[in-house]
């Protein structure tokens, strides 16, 4: 999980700022794609280990 982001969406909508929330969702957005990526990646290699 992206603390950082959920840390900037959540100290956004505290505050009444727009820009802030929605950059702290942006970047849990980015952290989420990144740990897709990550286990697709994961799941090739192992499919390939195993044709072998």
């Amino acid at each position: 999980m992206d603390i950082k982001g959920k840390l900037k969406e959540t100290t956004g909508k505290a505050t009444g700022n727009d820009r802030l929330k929605h950059e702290g969702q942006a970047e849990q957005a980015v952290d989420k794609l990144k740990d897709a990526a990550g286990a697709v990646t994961e799941k090739v290699k192992d499919v390939l280990k195993s044709d072998k």
